[in-house]
């Protein structure tokens, strides 16, 4: 399946060596400004070799769009657009080509398909998710005059988390540091961290925290079609991400119901909440308060260390992985989290309004 929404859909295509990664968005609404320069800088933000925490990779990942835009706009027509790949280096991963790497998907595409990429995972590389970093930022773009806004940041590497919740922090700041993350004496802590994992040949976990506002009452299709399901689905669908939970999410069993129900109150003249254990949730439906959330990554599966391994006859052998590789997928990925669930929300938002 390489199409992800109903109303605002995204089909993508294209393998982490392959001549490019592209897609097509479908359902996007005409007269949105497209300001290309943003969702340049969107790709900007995943891009590889940004910085010493990431793959020495060196794309300029430059976005081509090839249609459904016109004078600065959508026209509502679909958009079709292409990130070229510049920087392959096939050549590093022909030793492991009847190899199956630990925790890859190699072995599963190869028993699933019987055929399979193996240069850079091909198409199960975390690289084709530029075309879904191009898709969020449209969708940015889409939300942006409804008032709604989706931010995300690194809350977690390894044992160094972040205390509080987002509302301890100036989610501005983000930006500012390698890793991502709005506390700049833990956002050193992280990028230490990461440093000594991978000087070691190893890699790091982590959190990211997505927050959403500005939201309206109402978005969201009981049953099967609950709001907080499918931003989960989106999160689950990334590579390397392990959990998902919303609101307070898995430290709820640790309230009784009387601490933990967000009673209602009237905030000058607007239904309200005086707490939001909920994560602005509530019975699948969006209540008008910020949704926020947590996304779990593990380390990357690539160790440029020796590992046990079998090759595609059963054989027990080692495997030395070359290649260029991020020791923590997580300063590249706060964007892609942004993007999956900014095209979730405006899928949810046109499902309302054909109402």
């Amino acid at each position: 399946m390489n199409t992800f929404g109903n109303n605002y859909r995204l089909t993508t295509f294209g393998e982490s060596h392959g001549t490019a990664i592209g897609g097509i968005i479908d359902g996007c609404p005409a007269g949105i400004e497209a300001d290309t320069a943003f969702i340049q800088s969107e790709l900007n933000r995943r891009r590889p070799g940004q910085s010493a925490l990431t793959t020495s990779r060196n794309e300029p990942d430059t976005v081509e769009f090839l249609s459904g835009l016109y004078e600065g706009r959508t026209t509502g027509t679909p958009i079709a657009f292409l990130v070229r790949n510049r920087d392959q280096h096939s050549k590093d991963y022909d030793a492991m080509r009847n190899l199956y790497r630990p925790s890859h998907a190699d072995y599963t595409y190869q028993m699933k398909y019987g055929i399979r990429d193996p240069r850079g995972g091909g198409r199960s590389s975390a690289r084709t998710t530029i075309a879904q970093c191009v898709g969020g930022a449209v969708a940015k773009l889409a939300l942006q005059p409804e008032g709604i806004t989706v931010r995300a940041y690194t809350s977690q590497v390894g044992r160094i988390r972040l205390d509080g919740t987002y509302r301890d922090y100036d989610l501005t700041l983000t930006e500012t540091n390698a890793v991502r993350c709005p506390d700049a004496r833990k956002a050193a802590e992280m990028e230490a961290l990461i440093r000594r994992v991978k000087e070691q040949g190893d890699t790091v976990g982590g959190v990211i925290t997505g927050v959403i506002t500005g939201v309206p009452v109402g978005l969201g299709e009981p049953v099967f079609g609950k709001l907080h399901a499918a931003l989960g689905a989106a999160m689950l669908g990334i590579n390397a991400v392990k959990g998902f939970d919303y609101g307070d999410g898995f430290d709820a069993p640790l309230y009784l119901g009387s601490e933990h129900n967000d009673t209602f109150c009237n905030d000058h003249g607007r239904i309200a909440t005086r707490t939001n254990y909920s994560g602005g949730i509530q019975g699948g439906i969006s209540n008008g308060e910020d949704i926020y959330f947590r996304v779990a990554f593990k380390a990357v599966a690539t160790l440029l260390r020796e590992q046990q391994t079998v090759d595609r006859d059963g054989r027990e052998t080692i495997i030395n992985a070359k290649g260029r590789h991020d020791p923590c997928v997580l300063p590249r990925a706060v964007p892609l989290v942004e993007a999956m669930a900014a095209m979730t929300m405006l899928d949810y938002l046109l499902l309302m309004k054909s109402r």
